[in-house]
């Protein structure tokens, strides 16, 4: 027997556990950002993109896009990290809406696009902060031109090694424990059946 109500708000109602899921993700991703340094973590292992993704696929709705911007959001305002917020929440924002391409993935193909949304996630988050320190630090920590930003590339090269490893490992794991979500709501005949994402 199959549990379809036809609403994914009123079923994700029903399934409580996916949204309590999502929170925290969520919470366990600002505690991180905020607690990182004070352990000794290296800079740019994060729970971000992980988090994003998990909303993603467990809440099946389009908002989902908004949750790395809000982990960075809450977490940059307590940790005064703003100095190229333009940059750095514009970069979550795309890496959010680019989640959504993963709402329909199901069983094991998800875990390798959690592997591909890491690497173009950090990827893409690599390229555009790294402009952002170039143009705003233009004559002041990087030459005005294409040497520069070229400079500012090969300075950001050990932060995406740190993010691109750790999101290759901990995006596809949240994405096993995604499936497993599914496989035990199958098995207790709790699936849903041709809900379309919210």
């Amino acid at each position: 027997m199959t549990h379809d109500t036809g609403q994914p708000g009123r079923d994700l109602l029903t399934r409580w556990w996916r949204p309590a899921l999502v929170i925290g993700f969520v919470a366990l991703a600002v505690v991180w950002r905020l607690v990182r340094a004070d352990l000794g973590a290296p800079p740019n292992l994060e729970l971000v993109t992980a988090a994003t993704f998990a909303a993603t696929v467990l809440l099946r709705s389009r908002w989902a896009f908004v949750v790395p911007l809000a982990v960075t959001v809450v977490s940059d305002v307590v940790l005064g990290n703003t100095a190229i917020a333009l940059f750095t929440w514009s970069a979550w924002l795309v890496v959010g809406l680019g989640s959504l391409l993963a709402r329909r993935t199901t069983g094991w193909r998800r875990v390798g696009a959690g592997a591909a949304f890491g690497v173009a996630g950090s990827l893409w988050f690599f390229l555009w902060t790294n402009f952002g320190v170039w143009f705003q630090g233009r004559g002041t920590w990087y030459a005005p031109r294409v040497d520069g930003l070229v400079a500012s590339y090969v300075a950001g090269l050990p932060f995406l090694r740190t993010m691109l490893l750790g999101n290759l490992v901990l995006v596809p794991l949240v994405a096993a424990g995604t499936v497993l979500v599914d496989r035990l709501e199958a098995s207790h005949g709790l699936a849903v059946t041709a809900a379309r994402p919210a």
